[in-house]
């Protein structure tokens, strides 16, 4: 049904030009627009949903948002519909798993409105006819970057453009770069979405610069931190290691392509993710050391990372973890070890990292020693993380500006806001902020309330002396219990140590969180810097003694001050909560919060802050500013831009700017080279082109030909929608069925019944029993039950990944011949498995075929193989009955409700459960291989009736000479010699 137009004005909160533009297109014509980061993507659909709800009587669906997104919009209507009075509006309604009976998502699709469902839940009511897609007036698709051919995305716009010509399709994006991989990506996406015309909207538009730069800009503040010397020496090390890592990369993979193996590419946070893909379908014949390279570089990107973002104690405690983790068990191998935990470069960083908490050196002898004395003592020295001086220095000039300018003149407030990536650095600067104008000596404490306010400004400085020497406390309390972990894996056998002692370790310091004060007016004192010392040539990380670690924590045990200002700021109890809930003044607060997407759009509107500190870059966060201060022209906005210079944040932060440039420019050029898609009407084709399709052209002779009045039917389970099988088939011109099934996962004839598993989701069936169970049920119903292996497209068809986190030595299955399609059975007599001790996912699945022999199994190497494999085993064959597969495994009577002909009697077995307590009873019986123990089930009652045949009596059904054999074992003597 086409939309309905609003009767009255609809009031809209675009104010940029270049919003409204976009809007207009958006009213007039379906497109994908994909815009750049920050520049109000959900703003726009919020305005363009509010247009179509006011009409009253819409049913417009959104598809492919999150829970916060779907927030954002509830919000978001509400606040339209406060300020319009529409009538007919009545806003977001959510139908997630919460909400997921089949009434209710009724009723609620019969009342129309905005409705935001989950793909799952949507697939299935489109196909199961509970929503009839022509009842749906548009679609609105987010995150237009994932939608690929086998997303369950592009299988809702299939069904919808389907049975829906006339409904709209908007389709939104703020991510270019997807769009920009592989061949043709851009005409592939349209190609999905059922769209034939894409906007692009890039920062640097025309009309999106003008609406940014026409009024007064933001004062942006750029602050160039210098990382401290064993800071830049200990990003040089990583980085060396970085390049060796990905050198060794290539030497060991020659025939991949390598042109984005740079140090500069592994900057990116998806550098690893790239390379894994790359490798994934030969990862079966990669050696070891290349695998554990793989793994190394997502660590050395993580250190980086801790570098600029921990303080030094936090990050000497992460480098610790990491060698623990990678530290092999007694009695294992050297080779082990991470290849570049050999390096010299690891050993400058080990040693760095060290020299930063505390100073001096632990003799091999002292090592040795069980004494208490130490001719070398540890003396802390705590560097600080150049940025808390400079965000000190911010806030002491921001104060500063306060003070001598009280009065606003503008509609924003005096809030400070401080934005960091994650929630632990907001906690690392709450703690600092909170502890560093306490100085541990007393006498500038004791005058400072005798200073002149402005005197005071002038000689307020930060430290981080109370945090840090509370954070080594706390570490060295973890060292000595790493210490003891670590002796008792020595002394006992690796048998016995049941977890790596990281493990137990926890991934963050576990702080006490402090109530949010007001900035206070105290000064404090630095901390005093100590020389790094050169380090040696030992690529071992020693683990200090406990007497001299203990050592050291008497000597920063916290002092008289310390414990006041422990109590007055880290708050660990909470149960007089009334002395911590209060309104604070939003003229002297300052908020530190995380980088939250769009959401940070909200922080904007509601905190309307006048001072903005950015403690580490994100581009997406500084166009959200620049459309909040072009949005509001009263308020004025100054913005402190923190980064380290020559560091990885800043080459981090200038690629993701290039990339999205690039990626603009990209799309811009397939833009004007794209041909125009035409599609035809389904119901407009020629009605002997119709047959001609029709017809099955693959019958061998041609004489006979074979038409078909429908396309084929497959029954589905509905949790099978997960999957992107369903949607090929579907694609494939089958008509797929959802129906909630208790037998098997897909039903392609009355006698095929099929369970697919995954790999992961087989090895975990196979070890928990439920493969055995469902292949059992299987049986019982269905006379041709399949097991479908299916693997990933883009990883490698083997096993072989899998059996080295196995027991070694034992078989793939590729010895035991399967080929890359069709179905096969392995086999029951092989000679490499031990079933007595079934160790493994191969053992397990050999196991199984041993149990039910007439259980096929089905390898397909990707869920496009699988369909065509489905379209041959349907060929020729009856369709199935959706109530029969429903009814089918339930406790009901299902023949007084089928057509005759029985399941059980068209299987050709009879309808009774097969214990499988029994069967291996009988399999250890001589003379009952798997043919006749199938035989001896099928034609006798229990093994009491075997027991008293004779061999006239089982010659007919088993042959004479295993007829012997189980008589002989039935009737002998127990007295016999």
């Amino acid at each position: 049904m086409p939309p309905e137009r609003p009767n009255v004005p609809v009031k809209l909160s675009l104010p940029l030009q270049y919003q409204q533009d976009i809007f207009t297109e958006l009213r007039s014509e379906d497109e994908l627009v994909i815009l750049a980061r920050g520049l109000g993507l959900l703003r726009l659909v919020t305005n363009l949903l509010h247009f179509y709800d006011a009409a009253g009587n819409n049913l417009v669906l959104v598809v492919g948002a999150d829970d916060r997104e779907n927030e954002w919009i509830g919000e978001a209507l509400a606040e339209h519909y406060a300020i319009s009075k529409t009538p007919l509006a009545r806003g977001l309604k959510v139908i997630n798993t919460d909400r997921a009976t089949v009434p209710m998502r009724e009723k609620i699709y019969s009342e129309g409105g905005i409705l935001s469902v989950t793909s799952r839940i949507l697939i299935v009511d489109f196909l199961s006819k509970l929503l009839d897609p022509e009842k749906v007036t548009g679609m609105v698709v987010l995150h237009a970057d994932k939608v690929v051919a086998t997303s369950i995305e592009a299988f809702i716009i299939r069904a919808y453009r389907e049975h829906n010509k006339r409904g709209f399709l908007k389709a939104f994006s703020d991510a270019p770069e997807p769009f920009t991989t592989g061949f043709a990506p851009l005409a592939s996406s349209m190609r999905n979405l059922f769209l034939r015309k894409t906007s692009l909207w890039p920062r640097f538009h025309v009309t999106v610069a003008e609406a940014l730069e026409g009024h007064r800009k933001a004062e942006v503040i750029e602050l160039e931190v210098p990382m401290s010397d064993k800071m830049r020496e200990i990003q040089n090390a990583v980085l060396e290691c970085v390049e060796v890592c990905i050198g060794e990369l290539k030497k060991a993979n020659t025939g991949l392509d390598m042109a984005d193996w740079t140090l500069d590419s592994a900057l990116h946070r998806s550098f690893d993710v790239a390379i894994r893909r790359q490798l994934d379908p030969i990862w079966h014949r990669v050696s070891f050391r290349t695998r554990q390279i793989v793994s190394d570089l997502s660590d050395l990107r993580a250190i980086l990372h801790a570098l600029l973002t921990y303080d030094a104690v936090s990050f000497l405690k992460y480098l610790d973890t990491i060698v623990t983790a990678h530290t092999p068990p007694p009695g294992s191998t050297k080779h082990s070890y991470s290849p570049w935990l050999f390096l010299d470069a690891a050993d400058v960083l080990f040693q760095t990292a060290r020299s930063r908490v505390y100073q001096g050196r632990i003799s091999k002898d002292a090592v040795r020693s069980s004494s208490t004395s130490f001719p070398t003592t540890l003396q802390p020295v705590l560097e600080e993380q150049p940025k808390w001086e400079v965000v000190a220095e911010v806030l002491q000039e921001i104060e500063t500006d306060a003070y001598l300018n009280p009065v606003n003149v503008d509609e924003s407030n005096s809030t400070v806001l401080i934005m960091c990536s994650d929630q632990r650095t907001c906690r690392q600067l709450r703690e600092y902020m909170g502890t560093m104008h306490t100085n541990l000596s007393s006498k500038k404490q004791e005058t400072r309330d005798t200073l002149d306010p402005g005197d005071a400004i002038q000689e307020k400085k930060g430290s981080a002396e109370v945090m840090m020497r509370r954070r080594l406390r706390d570490y060295l309390d973890w060292k000595l219990s790493l210490s003891n972990v670590s002796r008792n894996f020595t002394s006992n056998p690796p048998s016995e140590g049941s977890q790596s002692p990281a493990a137990n370790s926890p991934g963050t310091l576990n702080q006490g969180r402090a109530p949010l004060n007001k900035r206070r007016r105290v000064r404090g004192g630095g901390t005093p810097s100590v020389p790094a010392r050169a380090p040696n040539s030992s690529v071992q990380v020693d683990i200090e003694p406990p007497a001299q670690v203990s050592a050291l924590l008497d000597e920063i045990q916290p002092t008289e001050i310390e414990e006041t200002q422990k109590e007055e700021i880290i708050i660990d109890d909470l149960e007089d909560m009334d002395d911590y809930y209060e309104l604070y003044d939003m003229e002297d607060l300052v908020m530190i919060h995380p980088y939250d997407g769009d959401m940070d759009e909200h922080i904007l509107e509601e905190v309307r802050p006048r001072y903005i500190i950015m403690y580490e870059p994100d581009p997406a966060f500084i166009r959200r500013v620049e459309v909040y201060r072009s949005s509001h022209v009263g308020r004025d906005v100054r913005v402190y831009f923190v980064y380290y210079g020559g560091s990885v944040e800043e080459q981090r932060y200038l690629s993701a700017v290039r990339r999205e440039k690039d990626s603009f420019t990209k799309l811009i050029k397939e833009k004007s080279n794209m041909a125009v898609t035409i599609t035809h009407d389904k119901s407009q084709v020629d009605p002997q082109e119709q047959f001609l399709r029709t017809v099955n052209t693959r019958i061998a002779g041609g004489g006979r030909l074979a038409a078909t009045a429908s396309p084929p039917r497959v029954v589905i389970d509905v949790r099978e929608f997960r999957s992107a099988l369903p949607s090929l088939l579907h694609g494939n011109n089958m008509i797929v069925v959802p129906c909630q099934l208790t037998v098997g996962d897909y039903i392609l004839t009355p006698d095929i019944c099929v369970e697919r598993k995954s790999v992961r989701d087989l090895i975990a069936s196979l070890r928990n029993g439920r493969l055995y169970n469902q292949a059992e049920t299987m049986l019982q119903h269905y006379k041709n039950p399949l097991l479908l292996i299916e693997f990933d497209q883009n990883k490698s068809f083997t096993f072989d990944a899998f059996a080295s986190a196995t027991t070694p030595g034992t078989t793939f299955l590729t010895d035991f011949g399967f080929s890359s399609s069709g179905t096969s059975t392995l086999s029951a007599n092989s000679s490499l498995v031990n079933p007595s001790s079934p160790k493994s996912a191969q053992h397990l699945l050999v196991l199984l075929t041993l149990t039910f022999p007439r259980l096929k199994i089905i390898w397909s190497s990707s869920p496009y193989q699988t369909a065509e494999i489905f379209a041959e085993l349907k060929k020729n064959n009856p369709e199935p009955d959706p109530i029969r597969a429903v009814q089918t495994g339930l406790d009901m009577d299902i023949a007084a409700s089928s057509h005759p002909g029985d399941i059980m009697a068209a299987a050709g077995i009879e309808h009774r459960v097969f214990n499988l307590l029994p069967q291996d009873m009988l399999r250890a019986v001589p003379g009952v291989n798997p043919n006749v123990l199938e035989r001896l089930i099928v034609e006798t009652e229990n093994i009491h009736e075997i027991a008293n045949m004779s061999v006239e009596q089982l010659d007919p059904l088993v042959g004479i000479e295993a007829a012997r054999k189980i008589v002989g074992f039935f009737r002998k003597s127990v007295f016999e010699s």
